[in-house]
């Protein structure tokens, strides 16, 4: 995969499968310690022992519709190609947590992407689920929740015409005014 979040959706239909009601994607600049931190964390049905530690082979997968699992093994190489890590949390009943790790300044670091789509088709998903995104870049950060704008929407669905553009458009612009600092 050529972005990051496309290998941050791909963990959240895992998630999604696991029976998520919340899925908090938590991005992290730190660029005085030339570090991007990743964590996605959601409250579904978390996995036991063997399959945490197999979660990250290829050639493992708990789906039936197919023999491989590519999804988590290509994060995961993703974030070693540039000196990084990937780490998974996860005990059944109890929701899994996966960070990832990756040199800012790294030659093989990937492009975050087109987040704002990666949001938009989470937030549009059949399945009734909540999306928690805060992105940090330099003390100034930025927070994306379906829940908050369930509240401001009241009975229109995110479906509705003019809802995914108004969100695609939010997100976007806070991302922008968090990276002006950057920029300077």
């Amino acid at each position: 995969m050529e972005e990051l979040s496309l290998h941050i959706l791909d963990v959240c239909q895992n998630s999604i499968k696991a029976n998520a009601t919340l899925i908090q994607i938590l991005i992290h600049e730190d660029i005085l310690n030339n570090r991007l931190t990743i964590e996605i964390i959601d409250d579904g049905d978390g996995m036991d022992e063997e399959t945490r530690k197999r979660v990250d082979d290829p050639f493992f997968t708990t789906r039936t519709t197919r023999k491989v699992g590519l999804g988590v093994s290509l994060f995961k190489m993703a974030a070693e190609a540039t000196n990084g890590e990937l780490k998974i949390e996860s005990r059944k009943q109890s929701g899994t947590k996966i960070k990832a790790t990756f040199t800012l300044n790294h030659i093989d670091l990937a492009p975050l992407g087109d987040i704002e789509d990666t949001l938009v088709i989470l937030a549009l998903n059949e399945e009734q689920i909540d999306v928690r995104y805060v992105h940090e870049v330099l003390g100034q950060h930025f927070e994306f929740d379906t829940r908050q704008i369930r509240e401001v929407l009241q009975e229109t669905p995110f479906t509705a015409p003019g809802v995914a553009k108004w969100m695609k458009e939010y997100i976007k612009e806070g991302l922008y005014n968090i990276h002006k600092e950057e920029a300077k």
